[in-house]
């Protein structure tokens, strides 16, 4: 709560806070700091860019704020000038101050004026802070005399204004200067609570702290002489009769005795040693409910009208949005405005400020459980960070591991390498050096035979001589004198695509993918087809290729893949009527396959709602009625199909006879996708039906006519076929009535409604029917 307590401006506790017109608080000797004044190159604006606060001035009075209230200290107004970011003290009396017939042209406001604005043009103060400009006053008007008697250092057409450290928001000040602004009681009793609640005042001395001049340029400032009532600012005699003399706009202010000192543990709230708070007086005026608490007598004093010191407030006007005395009311001044008790809007306002506290405190509730789960995510991130950080370690260390062996074996290849070719040259070395010994020392015999000069014995061995010479000769053979390996090693180490293997190691997604959520708004059955859909959890990023449906039979059996693919969304067709499946997804990648979705129970129609299907009868067929009522263009039978298939469960479904002319014979049954459609129902074996004309009926199956019954058809007639794959059954009825005795038994497998029908015949399927009540009596006698 510390930080609500805090001044924007000097960043300690409120001292005596104010609040301005855009609701934010300020200490006031934080505002008298930033209250600046216009220079004089802004005063060309024009009037609608003035904003005051307050109502108008009456005609023919002077009044005027002291300057400590308006922008800054008195130094300012002494002749002495201060620097123009502090702001002239005499400079807010010289700028709003307003007298005579000039307070009613200055005067914009309304009762509905906000009392501030944001100034678009970029038109700075001295301080950095913007400003709303005033309208010069007329030279030799009372208000320009005014401002000259005020302070002579400052211009006659200055105004002053005050902007909100917080929002920016700049506000004009109106005669009464910071006055105008109300007094934060409120905040002022939380932070004097607050102080005492931190024993701000338990070690205090009980040295009696002396009230001191607010406005003396001194070090240490002069002990006050004076208190100002409307100003609120002490004064010691010379700044008093310097800043504050009893003519002018200043001679109706009333002065009084400074206040006693206080020991410094009982000092009100914002006073400190040496520049005690206005408020802290005994004045006629009604301290805050901090120098209430704190002073002498320990009784709290109810605030008064900031206009008429003399009332208390008793009403509070919506309008405005401020609490009013009854004389404000008497004098009109809120006479349009919607004006209420004080302590009604009071305990409203408290009901609608503990209404917001309650979803503050809901939402503060949950940022204190997402504070708890980011925390856990911190703790988690170290956990798996540390965890990751030692498998990269252990996966580099394996790497290097292996590029260590490999290199000990390649290095063991060069040496092999080395070893064998050092010893083929050394061998052939030693081979060569031999024959060349041998070649040397015959070469030296032989000359020492030429040199002889006995041609007998020459004779005797030159024969033998020269046949080893030549042979000496054939042992250099071609290639002989050529050695039998490179210096050169024929090895080369391809290491570049390993290079670019490391250069290009990071990190993939290894993690199998999350288990998808079924979307259940999605879901849905329609006659005996199911739609599933289903996405992945947010903030995933696992790569996901794509995804496995699985559907039961229906029956409770084992599941089955149904649908493998990237979409998500997927209806299944062809299923049981009446049953209930369960289904489930997961996800894959190229790591493998994820977990199970949760499992959805989907529940089938219970009857079948069907039509001709328009691409399985006969080119002579001719549907209309949304492919309900079917006819044919030839005059031979063709046939036609629904588009509902049944292998499981009991279904009823019926056809009226819309027209029957010349007595023909159409068939009604059920069939396989394959049967014949040239030709009337029945006649082969992929049908199971009953013929009849006007007058009689037949089952057929594989042109096999049985059961002759009587009673026919007519225009008008309604034949129903229940087929029953429980017992597998078929029969027949005729206008409600079963017609003959059951017709098929051993009926197994998938079926399709059919009929056959000729030119003569027009037929409109009624479909979604309940079970004839007769058969379900029976089934009931049965059970």
């Amino acid at each position: 709560m510390e930080e609500e307590l805090k001044c924007p401006v000097c960043g300690s506790l409120f001292r005596e806070p104010i609040i301005l017109p855009c609701s934010h608080n300020v200490c006031l000797p934080c505002a008298r700091t930033i209250a600046v004044q216009t220079p004089d190159s802004e005063q060309h604006l024009p009037p609608p860019l003035l904003h005051t606060r307050g109502p108008s001035l009456p005609t023919g009075s002077i009044a005027g704020p002291p300057p400590e209230y308006e922008t800054g200290t008195g130094p300012a107004c002494s002749g002495g000038g201060t620097s123009s970011s502090g702001g002239g003290g005499g400079g807010g009396v010289g700028g709003v101050v307003g007298g005579g017939d000039h307070a009613d042209k200055l005067s914009l406001h309304s009762e509905t004026d906000s009392g501030y604005g944001s100034y678009t043009p970029s038109l700075k103060s001295p301080n950095g802070v913007r400003v709303l400009p005033m309208v010069p006053a007329p030279p030799g008007s009372s208000a320009a005399a005014a401002r000259g008697a005020a302070c002579s250092s400052l211009s006659s057409s200055s105004s002053s204004s005050i902007t909100c450290p917080q929002c920016h928001r700049s506000a004009s000040l109106d005669h009464r200067g910071l006055r105008g602004f109300q007094r934060n009681r409120l905040l002022e009793a939380i932070v004097h609570r607050y102080q005492q609640s931190r024993g701000s005042g338990t070690g205090a001395t009980a040295a009696a702290v002396v009230a001191h001049c607010q406005l003396c340029d001194r070090t240490p400032p002069e002990p006050a002489a004076t208190l100002c009532e409307q100003c609120d600012v002490l004064y010691c005699s010379a700044c008093q009769t310097k800043c504050h003399p009893s003519r002018g706009p200043f001679a109706k202010h009333r002065l009084v005795q400074p206040p006693p000192p206080q020991p410094a543990a009982s000092a009100p709230l914002g006073t400190t040693q040496g520049a005690p708070s206005g408020s802290g007086g005994s004045s006629s005026k009604s301290p805050g409910p901090g120098a209430g608490a704190a002073g002498s007598t320990g009784v709290r004093k109810f605030p008064t009208c900031t206009d008429h010191e003399l009332e208390n407030y008793s009403m509070y006007c919506v309008s405005c949005r401020t609490p009013v005395c009854y004389q404000c009311l008497e004098e009109g001044r809120h006479g349009k405005h919607e004006v209420k008790p004080l302590g009604a809007m009071w305990k409203l306002h408290k009901a609608q400020l503990s209404q917001a506290l309650n979803g503050v405190s809901d939402k503060a509730k949950e940022a204190k459980e997402f504070l708890v789960q980011l925390k856990n995510i911190l703790q988690q991130i170290q956990e798996n960070g540390l965890d990751y950080e030692a498998c990269l370690v252990a996966q580099c260390d394996a790497l290097v591991d292996a590029l260590t062996r490999q290199k000990a074996k390649l290095l063991t290849k060069v040496t092999k390498e080395r070893e064998h070719k050092l010893k083929v040259v050394w061998d052939q070395i030693n081979h060569c050096t031999l024959k060349l010994r041998q070649s040397t020392g015959l070469m030296e015999y032989c000359l020492e035979v030429i040199k002889e000069n006995d041609p007998s014995g020459f004779l005797q061995i030159s024969d033998a001589l020269i046949k080893r010479v030549q042979v000496s000769q054939e042992q250099w053979v071609k290639g002989a004198l050529e050695p039998k390996v490179s210096a050169e090693f024929d090895l080369t180490l391809d290491s570049e695509p390993l290079l670019q293997a490391i250069h290009q190691l990071d990190f993939i997604q290894m993690k199998l993918p999350p288990v998808p959520l079924l979307q259940l708004e999605k879901c849905c059955t329609r006659n005996n087809s199911v739609t599933l859909a289903w996405r992945m959890p947010p903030f995933i990023h696992s790569p996901v290729e794509g995804y496995i449906l699985e559907l039961d039979d229906g029956d409770g059996g084992q599941f089955r893949e149904v649908y493998v693919g990237k979409e998500t969304l997927c209806t299944i067709d062809g299923l049981h009527f009446n049953s209930t499946y369960n289904a489930r997804v997961k996800a894959f990648n190229s790591s493998g396959v994820g977990p199970y979705s949760k499992t959805v129970v989907l529940q089938t129609s219970d009857v079948a709602w069907f039509t001709f299907d328009p691409n399985s009868g006969h080119r002579d067929i001719v549907l209309s009625n949304d492919n309900q009522t079917a006819t044919c263009s030839s005059y031979d039978d063709r046939v036609v199909l629904g588009t509902a298939a049944f292998s499981k469960g009991v279904h009823y479904w019926e056809f009226h006879v819309d027209r029957y002319d010349n007595h023909p014979d159409p068939a009604f049954g059920v069939a396989r996708v394959n049967v014949v459609k040239d030709m009337m129902l029945g006649k082969d074996d992929k049908a199971w039906a009953m013929y009849v004309d006007n007058n009689r009926s037949w089952f057929m199956h594989c042109n096999s006519h049985t059961n002759r019954t009587e009673g026919g058809v007519f225009k008008g007639a309604t034949v129903g076929v229940l087929l029953d794959l429980n017992k597998h059954t078929l029969t027949f009825y005729i206008n409600g009535q079963q017609q003959g005795p059951t017709a098929f038994d051993h009926v197994d497998g998938v079926f399709m409604p059919a009929v056959s029908l000729n030119r003569n015949v027009q037929v409109t399927l009624h479909t979604g029917l309940e079970v004839p009540l007769n058969t379900r009596q029976q089934k009931l006698s049965g059970n």
